[in-house]
C-alpha cells in the first residue's frame, strides 16, 4: 500500500505528539509564529547582508533557537517565497519556503526555525525563483538538511496559490 506524503506527515506528527488529532481547520501562521516565545527573529536589516569573500552561504546560517511543536499535524497556511529543489516536468514538487526574497540563494539562509521544506504531490507551476505564495497543508517539525540549509519544519502541501489570491 502506498501512502501519500500528506498521510505520512500526518502519521509522523501524530506519533510525535500523543493526542495529536487530524484537523480540517486551517491555522494561519506567520514567520514569527515559528520562533519559540522569547527568542529573537533575524532582524530585517540583517537579512540582506552577505559576506561575498567568506565561506558558502550555508556556513553562514545562524543557529536556530529551537522549533515550536503546537501545530504538528495541523493544517496551516503560511505565506513565503519559493526556492525550488525538485521538479516534475515543468512543476516544482519540493521546495524551501523562505520568509524573505534571496534567502538561501543570494543571502545566507535564516535559522532552521525560519525555513519550511514543502512537498506536494501535484507539481506547482512556479513563475520563477522566489515567487510569493501561500501554502496550505499538514505542518510539522522536521530536522532536515539540504544542500542549501538546515531546516526545522516540513509542510505537505494540499494547496499552493500565488500570494494575495
Amino acid at each position: 500500500m502506498i501512502l501519500s506524503r500528506r498521510a505520512l506527515l500526518a502519521s509522523a506528527c501524530a506519533l510525535a505528539l500523543p493526542g495529536a488529532a487530524w484537523s480540517e481547520t486551517v491555522v494561519d501562521l506567520d514567520w514569527n509564529d515559528l520562533v519559540p516565545e522569547g527568542q529573537v527573529v533575524l532582524p530585517p536589516q540583517l537579512q540582506g547582508l552577505v559576506d561575498h569573500d567568506g565561506a558558502g552561504l550555508m556556513s553562514q546560517q545562524p543557529e536556530s533557537t529551537g522549533v515550536r511543536t503546537e501545530w504538528n499535524g495541523q493544517t496551516v497556511r503560511l505565506p513565503g517565497y519559493i526556492v525550488p529543489l525538485e521538479y516534475d516536468g515543468d512543476g516544482v514538487t519540493t521546495f524551501l519556503l523562505v520568509p524573505f526574497v534571496g534567502a538561501c540563494v543570494h543571502v545566507p539562509p535564516p535559522p532552521a526555525n525560519q525555513l519550511v521544506l514543502v512537498t506536494t504531490e501535484e507539481p506547482y507551476l512556479t513563475e520563477g525563483l522566489f515567487e510569493a505564495v501561500n501554502v496550505t497543508g499538514v505542518f510539522g517539525t522536521a530536522s532536515t538538511t539540504t544542500q542549501l540549509a538546515e531546516i526545522g519544519y516540513a509542510l505537505s502541501a494540499d494547496r499552493i496559490t500565488p500570494f494575495g489570491r
